[in-house]
């Protein structure tokens, strides 16, 4: 087997984002591109006698992708790659499978939430050997070796079969084909009383789970179905498509329309869920009732508890900076520490590892715990059901109890998507460019308390992130946050978080559109969204 050294030259743009590369998928398949970032990891992490867990979400090209990285893989002399079948794996299972397998990294194929197909997007990124995404340093030290690369390492080799359970060589490298579902689903069995929810369903209770012909189905239906014994079914859009089916496979209200109709509907079921493109997102829906991630993370975090793998109590909490201040008042009445830290999963990896938070959560509906070092959908999914099923009260009751004891956070989130990237870089220098005067403002009612770009210094390593986005906050409690989002692969995304405290226990029962609705007319003002935008409206609310 001979190794082959391609003559290339550097692409431009090749920047890891807060979740790796991600770009239209025909620019993945243009001569070179993938292999260039690929050789660009490999000289950061190096390659040489090391062993790394492939995997992805079954999006177009996901599977040329692989056979092209297991023969650089090869060339550069790694001894071991681990890669799920069909070269499928969820983020939080390969998550799992780098930490069970004490492996030196894995790189994962996904463009989490974003559309797939030939037409739509593509994504790699590399996970550190804790499992979680590699940090700053690192990203960006791949991204500077994508500006000086000169050739890649390439094997002359016949695909591997990816599709048979077993293992293979490729020259010198061992080649694993594993279940991506069953070491992540054995994994679950651990943290969660399985015998409790397995006689909820059997006593009646209704599920419904959108996997939205993503990753999660197959890892749904094994754990919901198979194991925990729910009715045949009960896992919708099960099987993971290149195109997800033409869906966007992002759990919101707005893209996962089916389950919310349902779950709003006559006869609906007892509790829904949805997940997303690469399985490390969730929603959840109650008969009647949405649950908002920032909600959600607050009462998972207040009842942790009453899963086994959690009865030992929580060490801390963490939320993304746009995520609302509920979790933060748990924290606080369980005297556990509380942590706000930038937009992006890496930034927990610290905390996790010190052993400072167990349970983590963004707004942007992902959810974990130091089970592994990704947000997990489905283990959010099931710690919702291990509590609905010890405390034995609907989503409803349970969201409700939390509201009266802690107070309610109303919080939304609007996106006003495919903006021009010059136009949105200057509604956001325009904005910076005021905070300093904006103390003491009267607008809607409302009176700025304070504002500023969101610094954050890692408490673990020391590590400082600037201009993680401009915060304006009003007296009482509410505020908005804006920032650009780095997930999307045209254009620019604004991402305006809003939110509004009321202690309770009046005024707990309205609409969050409504509550809020002062103080998204300020940010619109101040921010002088419809003059940059052109959008007076946003494209998705959830």
């Amino acid at each position: 087997m001979r190794s082959q050294i391609i003559t290339t030259t550097p692409i431009a743009g090749q920047k890891p984002g807060t979740s790796g590369l991600r770009k239209k998928t025909r620019v993945f398949m243009q001569p070179h591109y993938l292999e260039n970032f690929v050789q660009a990891v490999f000289d950061v992490v190096g390659c040489k006698g090391k062993t790394f867990v492939l995997g992805g979400d079954g999006r177009y090209f996901n599977d040329r992708a692989a056979q092209v990285i297991l023969r650089m893989a090869a060339a550069g002399g790694a001894a071991r790659v681990i890669v799920g079948q069909g070269a499928f794996l969820s983020t939080p299972a390969a998550s799992h499978l780098i930490r069970l397998n004490k492996t030196d990294g894995g790189l994962i194929m996904s463009a989490s939430h974003n559309p797939g197909g030939p037409d739509e997007d593509f994504g790699i990124k590399f996970n550190m050997p804790n499992g979680g995404p590699a940090p700053e340093a690192v990203t960006e030290a791949m991204y500077k070796r994508t500006t000086e690369i000169t050739e890649y390492h390439i094997v002359e080799a016949q695909d591997v079969d990816l599709n048979t359970i077993g293992r293979s060589m490729m020259g010198d490298m061992v080649v694993d084909v594993v279940s991506p579902v069953a070491d992540y689903a054995a994994l679950m069995e651990t943290l969660f009383d399985f015998p409790a929810i397995r006689a909820m369903f059997a006593g009646g209770f209704r599920v419904r789970m959108d996997s939205m012909c993503a990753i999660t189905g197959p890892y749904a239906v094994e754990v919901l179905e198979n194991r925990l014994g729910a009715p045949k079914g009960t896992v919708t859009h099960a099987t993971p498509l290149p195109d997800f089916g033409g869906m966007h496979p992002d759990p919101n209200p707005t893209w996962a329309h089916e389950l919310m109709a349902e779950m709003f509907g006559d006869n609906a079921p007892d509790f829904g869920a949805a997940s997303d493109g690469d399985g490390d997102r969730n929603m959840v829906v109650g008969k009647g009732i949405y649950v908002s991630p920032s909600d959600s993370l607050a009462v998972l975090a207040a009842n942790a508890h009453l899963a086994p793998g959690y009865a030992r109590g929580l060490a801390g909490v963490a939320r993304s900076m746009p995520t609302s201040a509920a979790a933060d008042r748990v924290a606080d009445a369980l005297g556990i520490g509380k942590y706000e830290t930038p937009t992006g999963w890496k930034f927990f990896g610290n905390l996790l590892d010190a052993g400072k938070a167990t349970l983590c959560g963004e707004e942007s509906f992902g959810t974990g715990s130091d089970h592994v070092r990704e947000k997990d959908g489905l283990w959010a999914i099931l710690l919702w059901l291990n509590i609905l099923a010890v405390r034995k009260e609907s989503v409803r009751a349970i969201l409700e109890a939390h509201w009266q004891k802690f107070g309610r956070n109303y919080y939304s989130r609007h996106d006003f998507e495919a903006i021009p990237t010059d136009k949105a870089d200057a509604m956001m220098a325009g904005l910076r460019a005021k905070l300093t005067s904006l103390p003491g403002t009267k607008i809607e009612g409302l009176t700025v308390e304070a504002a500023d770009d969101f610094a954050y210094t890692d408490p673990v390593d020391g590590s400082v992130s600037l201009k993680q986005g401009v915060r304006v906050l009003f007296q009482g409690g509410s505020r908005f946050v804006m920032r650009l989002s780095g997930t999307g692969t045209e254009g620019a995304t604004l991402r305006l978080y809003l939110e509004r405290y009321v202690p309770g226990p009046e005024g707990l029962g309205e609409d969050p559109q409504e509550a809020l609705a002062p103080i998204i007319r300020a940010a619109h003002d101040l921010a002088g969204i419809a003059g940059y935008t052109g959008k007076t409206a946003p494209d998705v609310v959830t």
